[in-house]
Order: C-alpha cells, then structure tokens, then sequence
C-alpha cells in the first residue's frame, strides 16, 4: 500500500481525537449507583465562576494602577458571582467535578492572590519585609484552606464552614482598602501607623482561614421554598441600608462574620 493509500484511510476515533488542540472533557458520574462517564461541561454555573475569575483579575489590575476602590469593589463582586454559582448548581442539578475544581482555582485568584496584591500594592508596598510577609501569610493561607476544603469537601458537615471561608475573609481586606480609600488614605496621605495595622491584620484574617473553629455557612437556607412575606420587606430594609454607606456596612458585615467564629468557639467551650 503506497503512502498516499494509507493517507486516504479513514481515521480512527482516538486518532481524530487526538488531532484536536483541546480534548473534551470527560468525568465519572453516578446515576442510580451506576458509575458512567459523561462528556461536556455545564455551561451555567461555569459562567458564574469565570466572571467571578474575571472579577478577581480585574481586581488585581485595578490595584497595579492604583484604583484600589475599583479594586476593592472588583472583589465584592467576585464574592457576589462566588455565591451564586454553587446555589445555581444545586438549583440546576448540574454539580460536577469539574465545577469544583474549576470553582476553588478561581477562588484562588479572586479572593487569595487578589486581596494580597491590592492590599500589598495600598498600604503594605512601604512597609518593608513585613508588608511581603503578611500578603505571603494571607495568600498561603488562602491556598492551605482551599486545599484543606477540597480534600474533605465529601465528608465535612455542609452547615459549617472549618475556618474562615475565602470570600469573607476577602470581604475583611477588601472592605478594609475600600472604606480607607473613600476617607482619602493612600499615598502621601497615609496615617503613619496605617501599614503596620494592616499588616497585622492581613496576617489574622489569613490565620482565621486555615484554625479549626466552625463558621455558619448558610447552605442550609432554601431557596426555593416559601418564606412569609416579611422577609422579603427585612431583605429590601437590608439593601437600602447596605446602599447608605456600601464600603463601611459591608466591612462591618465581614468583620462582624470573621469574629463570629471565634466568639461562639469560646462561648461553646465555657458551656462544656
């Protein structure tokens, strides 16, 4: 068989899937106790998580040219995306492996290397080897959380968190830049004993990340139940109040969420 014969052949699967650039992806499921390999990716919650991605990068740029309330608020948003694309999983039935693989990268992104850079680049830049110090400590800890979330994501009990999730640990930084920078507090204008306060406090909401102490994840609301009409006039008063001064209610939600942890661990072990 000549050399032109043999180009003519018709190719196999595996050989046509084998010129493709990117392949497929291709993951185990189990449908009534059978394990079965499906392709393809779910499109919907994948979107939340790119833009939640795309939030956090922006985030990361904005801080490099010195927008850090852009940046701050870039976060804010990624934590917004960052809740709602799990809910829309479960809502949708379209959880998967990959999603949740794909979901803790951009949690990385947005609300571990994000938050280090811009708070680095605001207040920590000047502040010599302590300032490194304490984004490395934040964003390893970012990373140490997610890796510890991942590994027992199947057997941890789905009403807690162990550790202060990603997102409101960003919150913490993010509201921190954001009320800073409305109050005009960055570059020449920066209190004195600012970056110092800073670095300490990267530091802790890094460490609050990867302690054993339980937080209420609010996984156990449901959404798709009805509630009484009050609530939805208590959800409205929220907002309303949440737009009188976004940057200082939000950083006081966050702070008020970090310290609940710790404060019901001590309340629980003086009730032993």
């Amino acid at each position: 068989m000549s050399e032109t014969d043999k180009a003519d052949e018709p190719k196999s699967a595996e050989q046509r899937e084998s010129l493709l650039l990117i392949d497929d992806h291709e993951e185990e499921v189990s449908i009534n106790g059978r394990k079965v390999r499906r392709r393809g990716i779910y499109l919907l919650p994948n979107l939340f998580t790119t833009a939640a991605l795309f939030a956090g990068f922006y985030a990361i740029v904005s801080g490099m040219r010195g927008q850090f309330e852009t940046a701050a608020i870039a976060i804010f948003v990624a934590g917004v995306l960052d809740g709602m694309d799990g809910r829309v999983a479960r809502l949708t039935n379209t959880q998967s492996k990959f999603g949740e693989q794909y979901d803790s990268l951009a949690d990385m992104v947005s609300f571990g290397v994000a938050p280090a850079l811009v708070m680095f680049s605001w207040a920590l830049g000047n502040f010599g080897k302590p300032g490194w110090a304490a984004a490395f400590i934040y964003m390893a800890c970012a990373a140490l959380r997610l890796a510890r979330f991942n590994t027992q994501i199947e057997t941890s009990d789905k009403n807690y968190f162990t550790g202060l999730a990603s997102p409101a640990a960003a919150a913490v930084i993010a509201g921190t830049i954001w009320v800073c920078a409305d109050e005009g507090w960055f570059g020449a204008n920066m209190p004195s004993a600012l970056p110092f306060f800073c670095a300490l406090l990267t530091a802790v909401i890094g460490f609050l990340m990867i302690v054993n102490i339980r937080y209420n994840s609010f996984k156990g609301i449901d959404l798709r139940g009805r509630v009484p009409f009050v609530v939805m006039i208590i959800i409205v008063l929220a907002f309303g109040l949440v737009t009188v001064d976004p940057p200082r209610i939000l950083l006081t939600i966050a702070v008020l969420y970090a310290l609940s942890g710790p404060i019901l661990s001590v309340y629980r072990r003086t009730q032993q």
